[in-house]
């Protein structure tokens, strides 16, 4: 569903590794090659692009399909915000939720014409009329009207704020809607219809997100009707609203296992919440009242389930659809299992990097010591061993807005980066360490465990950077990216996962932004504040591809962080399933998940 204008980014944990949705872009608005887009197993549609298949009329089928993308626990109905957005999650809530787009297989954009219409009436100023399914309804037969539009963009409004920009009314993980459409949807409250006027062009506008959660339960937990709701955030009035945002916060977080009350929870997807189970599994059911193409099939259950133990499960069909981390050891015992089980690779806008702490206090807020990491880190052996047993044409990646197999790639590295930390040098970081008289420093990195891959990739780092005097310790942790563990409380010098996303142009902005909601590590650039307010205010992509170029240069020079790989692509699924479909983008093998059927 959800098309979201956040880094566009998703954290990945096992994939990555990692429970936040957000993520690098794909680049300079390329599109990627995708792989063999056949409907998986040979028994359903076949597709000729990359969008969803049409599969006729659909009735769905009393049956439920059992699926795992990790082992992370569910966190919350609200996705949205900087400590639930994140790949795990998002890979069972966008199954409840409807956008006005969708990305196909490739990081194409298409309309979600189940949801409605829209279209651009105007350049200057930019402005797009949005016109909503007669139909469209909310799972407890609410209307979808404006009033949806209008909370969110007052969810991604810091100008809705408590006295500074700071302090946030919600706290949400995509806040540029305010500045970018200061005015918000305009129209009736109960309308079907609205336009939103932007301030400057924005490159990304088919994907900004103007459908999230139901206005209506929003305000009346807020102690409002759903006009006085709209009224107060067309107005500004923060104080009107204060208890409806602590409600969009914090009300539908619950402990483990215990669902918001169902009339608290309604849907605007073919699929609402069920039931969860703590530790175990959270089960969608079809949404009877969806007024759109109906699900395939009735119930979707989500298994939380370790990456070493996936295969054994589809083996033993106790999961009918897995999506492991790639791994040599994976990709050899699928292919034994032979004909039971389809298997599903090809490139990913998803990609490996180490981000380093900013904070204050930080030994890596010294450029100089990030410039000695950097230097012993071997990416390289972490290509060779790891990722070309998978992928034989995988290289290290030496960008984070494009990918080595889109073609502006080599011609923004070539305008951004001298190759300086392409091949180990111990003694050139030993020289550093020892001028800074930081021989010994310790660098704890963290990351999601357990991840097989993760734990080997740590472990060449250490090898190699405690050989120029570095500490370098596992802080690997099941915790470390879930709210309040080690991520969020900045107890690291580097963080390892990856970004996953979908092609989008300007989402790096949220990631590499001064105090932007995915900015993890606190990295501050005023220049590069700049570089990005320039790409992300055109529509030329003569523009997009030259301050791309400046970008990629300034992080590089500046060190943000060290780009590993792009991440392979491997899923499978019992040969008895239907519409098993890859994805290069974030939302990984369920974006279609709509559509699977077990054969008859």
């Amino acid at each position: 569903m959800r098309i979201q204008r956040v880094s566009k980014a998703v954290a990945v944990g096992a994939a990555m590794a990692l429970a936040l949705s957000a993520c690098a872009p794909g680049g300079p608005g390329d599109s990627n090659p995708t792989a063999t887009d056949s409907a998986g197993g040979g028994n359903g549609a076949e597709v000729t692009n990359s969008g969803l298949a049409d599969l006729g009329d659909v009735t769905t089928k009393d049956d439920t399909i059992k699926l795992t993308v990790g082992a992370p626990e569910f966190i919350s109905y609200n996705g949205f915000t900087p400590n639930t957005y994140s790949t795990y999650n998002s890979s069972i809530v966008d199954r409840m939720f409807a956008g006005f787009t969708y990305f196909g297989t490739d990081g194409t954009i298409y309309p979600n014409e189940d949801l409605g219409s829209f279209e651009k009436i105007s350049d200057d100023p930019l402005t797009i009329k949005y016109t909503i399914n007669e139909n469209a309804k909310w799972s407890d037969g609410t209307p979808i009207t404006t009033a949806d539009a209008v909370l969110a963009w007052s969810v991604q409004n810091l100008n809705l704020n408590k006295g500074s920009k700071d302090k946030p009314l919600f706290s949400s993980v995509s806040t540029d809607l305010g500045d970018t459409v200061p005015k918000g949807p305009q129209g009736a409250a109960d309308s079907k219809e609205f336009t939103v006027e932007f301030k400057e062009p924005d490159p990304d506008w088919q994907i900004q997100t103007w459908m999230l959660h139901p206005a209506h339960v929003v305000a009346e937990k807020g102690g409002l009707t759903t006009e006085e709701f709209v009224e107060a955030a067309r107005a500004g009035d923060s104080k009107k609203l204060e208890k409806a945002a602590k409600f969009w916060n914090e009300g539908w977080m619950t402990k483990p296992g215990t669902l918001p009350d169902e009339a608290d929870m309604p849907v605007s997807g073919p699929y609402k919440l069920d039931s969860w189970k703590a530790g175990e599994s959270v089960t969608l059911t079809a949404n009877e009242e969806y007024y759109g193409t109906p699900a395939a099939t009735k119930n979707l259950t989500f298994r939380f389930v370790e990456d070493a133990a996936m295969v054994q499960a589809l083996q033993n069909k106790d999961l009918d659809v897995i999506n492991p981390q790639p791994t040599v050891d994976t990709l050899a015992q699928l292919q034994g299992l032979g004909d039971a089980v389809n298997i599903q690779q090809g490139d990913t806008l998803t990609w490996e990097h180490l981000d380093f702490n900013f904070a204050k206090g930080n030994a890596f807020t010294n450029l100089e010591l990030r410039k000695a990491f950097a230097m012993c880190v071997p990416r390289q052996q972490i290509v060779d061993n790891l990722i070309k047993p998978l992928n034989p044409e995988a290289k290290v990646m030496n960008a984070r807005e494009v990918f080595p197999f889109q073609e502006s790639y080599q011609e923004v590295v070539d305008a951004a980066y001298d190759g300086r930390y392409d091949e180990v040098d111990i003694e050139g970081a030993k020289k550093i360490l020892e001028e800074q008289d930081a021989v010994g420093t310790e660098v704890r990195i963290g990351y999601s465990k357990p991840n097989e891959r993760r734990t080997n990739e740590v472990a060449a780092i250490k090898s190699s950077c405690d050989q120029a005097g570095f500490e370098v310790k596992d802080a690997g942790d099941p915790k470390f990216f879930a709210p309040g563990g080690t991520q969020d409380r900045g107890d690291y010098e580097v963080a390892l996962f990856a970004w996953a996303g979908s092609g989008q142009i300007s989402s790096g902005q949220n990631i590499y932004g001064t105090g932007k909601p995915q900015n993890y590590g606190k990295y501050s650039n005023e220049q590069v504040d700049a570089e990005w307010a320039t790409l992300a205010s055109s529509l030329d992509p003569a523009v997009h591809k030259e301050q791309t170029k400046k970008i990629e240069k300034l992080l590089w020079d500046d060190l943000y962080g060290i780009p590993l790989f792009a991440h392979p692509g491997l899923s499978a699924s019992g040969s008895d399933i239907n519409n098993v479909r890859h994805t290069a983008t974030q939302d990984q093998i369920v974006w279609n998940a709509q559509q699977w059927v077990r054969a008859e």
